[in-house]
């Protein structure tokens, strides 16, 4: 019988999942979905198993972006990156409608936010995939998931550096609603930078702006 005295310690939240699907058509050197699944940090839908809840499928192209209000969901299913070229996915105009072994989730973006990987460092838009899975976790309320995913990948503490107001402001939004209204407050009270592609190696999940300094046909390598 616990004494009066003893306080019960707070049950521990498991992390949420990370899945990576890697579509095949990028470089592996420069691939950090690969690496994410050689490290444990993340598994292949194939390995789901049946009866388990959908992941949320991070997709540049969807209209409704990632918020606190997907949480529950992600807990139930976790968070699926496709792990793709820019190069291909800009010209296909379209993000992959095939799928791996196990059905889908709901489709969301993420807010508009800058990478900081070596090969897109200062784009908007043309998040990694494992910066896109660790955006995602901080937009989820789990801000320290987040930083340890992003650990011993190049430019990964960067990026929570470079996004944090951003970030942090995005997670308060209560739904997609929201979301897209501190987009246009944080971009001038307009439009957000528009898309011209999609997504995650290049994750594919946060919608792929127009750069001014670049032409539209540019894209990650």
């Amino acid at each position: 019988m616990r004494s009066s005295g003893s306080t019960r310690s707070p049950r521990a939240r498991p992390p949420i999942v990370r899945w990576v699907w890697v579509v095949g058509d990028d470089h592996p050197r420069a691939c950090t979905g690969r690496r994410l699944l050689h490290l444990g940090l993340a598994r292949a839908p194939a390995a789901r198993a049946g009866g388990w809840a959908p992941p949320i499928v991070l997709d540049p192209y969807a209209p409704e972006p990632l918020s606190r209000a997907d949480r529950a969901a992600a807990e139930r299913g976790g968070v699926l990156a496709v792990d793709c070229s820019w190069n291909q996915l800009a010209r296909a105009g379209k993000f992959p409608l095939a799928r791996p072994d196990g059905g889908f989730g709901p489709r969301r973006r993420l807010p508009f936010l800058i990478a900081t990987n070596p090969q897109h460092y200062g784009r908007f838009g043309e998040l990694n995939t494992v910066e896109a899975l660790a955006a995602a976790l901080y937009l989820l309320g789990r801000a320290e998931e987040s930083a340890g995913l992003l650990a011993g990948f190049a430019g990964g503490p960067a990026f929570l550096e470079v996004n944090r107001e951003r970030l942090r402001r995005f997670a308060t939004a209560r739904n997609g609603s929201a979301t897209r209204d501190l987009e246009r407050a944080l971009f001038g009270g307009g439009a957000a930078p528009s898309r011209s592609s999609a997504p995650t190696e290049r994750s594919r999940s946060s919608p792929r702006p127009r750069s001014p300094r670049r032409r539209s046909s540019e894209a990650r390598r």
